[in-house]
């Protein structure tokens, strides 16, 4: 079942969902809109090795915006810090960014009952948009969760995306056994 916009806001009140900073004006009807943040990550090579720690180079936005090519996946990240203790998390693009043909997730929509960080974008487009730090690009969408949780993500000792950054996370799958 998703939360409304009351359950939300009992939900922050009681602590179970947190967000920083929180902005009464960005919950919606059943969701909350979240932020670019002002840096973006893109990988230093053409071809990425999932059995290797692949390097990023990192952007501050400039206030001018920055335009985002096809063919490059650039790693962003909320403005807004989340915390999740009794709830999953579901992040989506919202319609407008969508309609700019941008990209906000390629297969990361999803957050785990106790994730506790901002949330880092896999953005890509379908032809050069600018875009700009501050601007509206996602929708949390919280789903309510049966029965009891024994395995917290926050908790979790072999968790690869526990450490808190304002700044998008690469991909962590080289620590991964295959």
């Amino acid at each position: 079942m998703i939360l409304s916009d009351k359950k939300i806001l009992k939900s922050i009140k009681n602590g179970e969902i947190v967000v920083k900073p929180f902005r009464r004006k960005c919950l919606g009807t059943n969701s909350y809109d979240v932020h670019l943040g002002k840096y973006l990550a893109m990988y230093k090579d053409r071809v990425l090795d999932a059995k290797k720690h692949n390097q990023t180079e990192e952007v501050l936005i400039p206030k001018g915006g920055i335009v985002l090519e096809p063919g490059t996946l650039y790693l962003g990240a909320t403005e807004e810090y989340t915390e999740t203790h009794n709830s999953v998390p579901f992040l989506e693009g919202k319609s407008s960014v969508g309609r700019l043909g941008i990209d906000i997730h390629a297969t990361a929509g999803k957050g785990d009952v106790g994730f506790c960080n901002h949330w880092t974008l896999e953005i890509s487009c379908v032809q050069p948009v600018r875009v700009y730090a501050g601007m509206p690009i996602g929708q949390l969408i919280y789903f309510s969760v049966e029965g009891d949780i024994e395995n917290y993500y926050n908790k979790k000792k072999n968790a690869k995306y526990n450490t808190i950054t304002k700044k998008p996370m690469e991909s962590m799958m080289w620590k991964n056994k295959f």
